[in-house]
């Protein structure tokens, strides 16, 4: 009888222990960690799980522009859904700039537009070349508030190719219109709303 007390006892704590040990694997792709950058804002990383990617946009520049943008894998390409509150009515730029830090007041520590292949500025799909940051202009609603959808297969979410990986990448709203014409910028004015892409 004692036995099968002791049997039943070392059963038990296995059984627990490899409960306890796939739980804690299964939860590293999810893992949240949250950071105090200089400015004291809080800063919240994730790890890439293989789905949608979702980005808080916050305001940069003292202005009032916040929202959210939504990247789905869809088969070869890459989806975009922008969804942004607080601008001044009329035509914006956005762009995809070179890091995931957002933490300047102006939006400046995201580096200059995403253009891992060395092209120059320009309206995206132009023959003369453009940055593969270089999404382009949408426009605000008379209160304020815009959507924006985009599609390419010239990004990817996570696949490493340094040519097309979106991850640690920011997400950077301006101020103003991008005249695809500016080397490097497209004189699209401050930098004022930014989200960093999960790294």
């Amino acid at each position: 009888m004692k036995k099968i007390s002791v049997f039943a006892l070392v059963f038990i704590l296995a059984f627990t222990t490899a409960c306890k040990s796939d739980k804690k694997e299964s939860n590293t792709n999810t893992e949240t960690e949250v950071e105090n950058t200089e400015n004291n804002t809080v800063t919240e990383k994730k790890s890439y799980d293989g789905g949608d990617l979702w980005v808080s946009l916050n305001p940069k520049s003292g202005s009032n522009v916040k929202g959210n943008v939504v990247f789905e894998n869809k088969g070869e390409s890459v989806s975009m859904l922008l969804t942004v509150s607080g601008l001044e009515p009329g035509e914006h730029a956005i762009h995809l700039h070179e890091k995931s830090d957002c933490s300047a007041e102006d939006g400046t520590s995201t580096g200059g537009h995403w253009n891992p292949t060395g092209q120059p500025h320009g309206k995206w799909g132009a023959a003369e070349g453009y940055h593969k940051g270089d999404i382009g202009n949408f426009t605000a609603s008379e209160d304020g508030k815009a959507t924006f959808t985009f599609s390419t297969d010239e990004w990817c979410i996570g696949c490493g190719d340094e040519t097309k990986d979106i991850l640690g990448k920011a997400i950077i709203i301006h101020q103003g219109t991008d005249d695809f014409t500016t080397q490097p910028t497209g004189a699209a004015g401050g930098r004022i709303s930014c989200g960093g892409v999960i790294q």
